[in-house]
């Protein structure tokens, strides 16, 4: 029973390493995908930022509001899809600021708080990469030793009343 236990505590080190190595790649590779979208959606934007520049003093506000409140239902149309760009640039501008602020706050934001839609793409299309700088070594090797002791603590718990009764 010892060398299973022994071989067990092995096998979770591993897994625990391996993929902690991969953790910092996602995180990567989320933000690649972040700062993708965040220009694709700025290039949409321009041709409607000349336009307000030119009539409304800059703002892409009141350019959406006058489009909304014409009589013509193709304006009032192209209102809601000039605002449904320009609320996307606002949500996208904002994670990519945050993700920047640190590399807690990236990781933070590649698994508990992301933009939906891009940490599924990033889910999708993930490479995995072994990527040996020292920051995947550190994490990987702190994942799989936390991995371990916790595999250790759960084996530890549950052999407990076994060796009580033995003891008896």
């Amino acid at each position: 029973m010892g060398i299973f236990i022994s071989y067990l505590r092995m096998i979770l080190l591993i897994i625990g390493v391996l993929a902690g190595i991969q953790l910092p790649g996602f995180v990567d590779q989320y933000g690649k995908s972040l700062q993708a979208h965040l220009i694709e959606s700025e290039r949409s934007l321009n041709e409607f930022r000349d336009e307000a520049e030119k009539f409304f003093d800059g703002s892409i506000e009141e350019l959406i509001a006058h489009y909304q409140a014409s009589d013509d239902r193709v304006f009032q149309e192209g209102g809601q899809s000039i605002n449904a760009i320009f609320q996307r640039y606002q949500q996208l501008n904002k994670a990519h600021q945050e993700f920047n602020q640190n590399a807690w706050r990236a990781y933070q934001q590649a698994f508990f708080t992301p933009v939906e839609d891009i940490q599924q793409e990033v889910r999708n299309d993930f490479s995995y990469t072994v990527r040996l700088n020292p920051g995947a070594i550190l994490f990987g090797l702190v994942s799989g030793l936390i991995l371990a002791v916790f595999g250790e603590l759960i084996v530890r718990l549950l052999a407990r009343p076994f060796r009580q009764s033995q003891r008896s």
